[in-house]
């Protein structure tokens, strides 16, 4: 079965200061209402990373991770982050591919799946993101979008590398807008995305993988959203930055 995963994206926000209040709130709340079946993950800016990992240490449901790493292993690239820098202060996910790397950063599939490939040799598992522009969802052709996505790039590992992912389905129209994909809408994605790695796979390994939804997830839809069959947690952005919403959203998985 596919462990439920609730992950906070803080993007870039918060100082060092509202780092630690964020954090301490979190863990206020969560420790009258824990529950210890859903694993939560926070995804801080590099320099909070350290900070935010010593303060959750001890709390088994919760994990830290990296909004990003370089593509590169090591060497004369000034400003980069390696997996390895990662690995060092025991960080245990990391976001890749989110689309507003990609988009900002023109970051390509090639890229991504460099930096998969370093996660994984570094015992970090991969948040892996994909999802479609709102031209691609009005023409139709958001599944074949998402399908070539992933063909080039996490398709390419092998079943022993790919079953240490994590799979973030977030629509870039629906993202930080206010706007929210359909029911229907998620659940064929869901499903797709689900049948994408069985046909490429097989079904054991299919029916292990967490797949998330991300996209204006919210105290009052997350519920909806989490019921649908194939979505087994979230990715929340804007949310995650109140820590009473965000709990909300946690205690709205079964």
């Amino acid at each position: 079965m596919p462990k439920k995963i609730i992950a906070a994206n803080w993007k870039m926000n918060n100082d060092e200061y509202s780092s630690k209040k964020l954090t301490f709130d979190f863990l206020k709340h969560l420790s009258k209402s824990n529950n210890e079946n859903v694993l939560k993950i926070l995804a801080v800016p590099f320099p909070f990373l350290n900070t935010v990992s010593k303060m959750c240490d001890g709390v088994d449901s919760v994990k830290v991770a990296s909004q990003n790493c370089s593509s590169y292993d090591m060497g004369a690239y000034t400003g980069e982050v390696s997996a390895n820098m990662l690995s060092s202060i025991s960080i245990n996910f990391s976001l890749v591919g989110h689309s507003e790397r990609r988009e900002i950063f023109m970051e390509k599939d090639e890229d991504i799946l460099d930096k998969v490939r370093l996660l994984l040799e570094n015992k970090i598992s991969p948040i892996f993101c994909c999802g479609e522009s709102i031209n691609a969802r009005k023409k139709g052709m958001h599944l074949d979008h998402i399908e070539k996505q992933m063909r080039n790039s996490i398709f390419k590992l092998d079943a022993s590398e790919f079953k240490k992912l994590v799979i973030a389905y977030e629509p870039i129209w629906a993202i930080g807008t206010g706007e929210t994909a359909s029911i229907n809408d998620i659940d064929e994605m869901h499903n797709h995305i689900r049948n994408l790695i069985k046909s490429n796979y097989s079904s054991s390994l299919s029916n292990s993988i967490s797949l998330l939804y991300g996209g204006s997830v919210k105290p009052n839809n997350a519920k909806e959203i989490f019921d649908i069959k194939n979505v087994n947690g979230g990715l929340i952005g804007g949310a995650s930055l109140n820590a009473k919403d965000f709990i909300d959203i946690v205690n709205s998985i079964n």
